[in-house]
């Protein structure tokens, strides 16, 4: 705080002053960019889908299972994807995206579903098939 004036930084860079007291770190604002003020906002809960920005898993949407706070070293965060997969991330590396399992962006092909190399390959080789048959 400048002053004791409540204030938020955005990934953008930008300033927002006298933001809304629920609001806490990594929540995700949606912002009206005519009025510059807040319309909504979710909360970095349980439950919430988010997108992987970093790491190894990035690009898919998930859903937070649970969050492990370690004294003195990363905050991590364990994620689902919707086929069942399950992997732990750190606090840096995921951006909440919607609130439950409904996001407010659109999503990729896939419904942001990362499939490996090979089973990529042979959804592209199926759909060849189907189109010249």
């Amino acid at each position: 705080m400048e002053k004791g004036i409540p204030y938020l930084n955005t990934y953008d860079g930008q300033t927002i002053r006298y933001p809304d007291p629920l609001i806490k770190a990594n929540d995700t604002i949606k912002l009206d960019l005519e009025s510059n003020k807040i319309t909504e906002f979710i909360k970095f809960d349980v439950g919430n889908i988010v997108m992987v920005t970093g790491g190894r898993n990035r690009g898919p949407a998930e859903v937070i299972k649970n969050r492990e706070k370690h004294k003195g070293s990363f905050e991590m965060i364990h994620i689902q994807d919707a086929t069942g997969h399950e992997f732990a991330t750190r606090l840096g590396n995921v951006f909440t995206i919607g609130k439950g399992t409904r996001p407010w962006i659109s999503l990729p092909k896939g419904k942001g579903i990362k499939l490996s190399i090979v089973k990529e390959a042979k959804k592209r080789i199926a759909a060849q098939v189907a189109s010249t048959a």
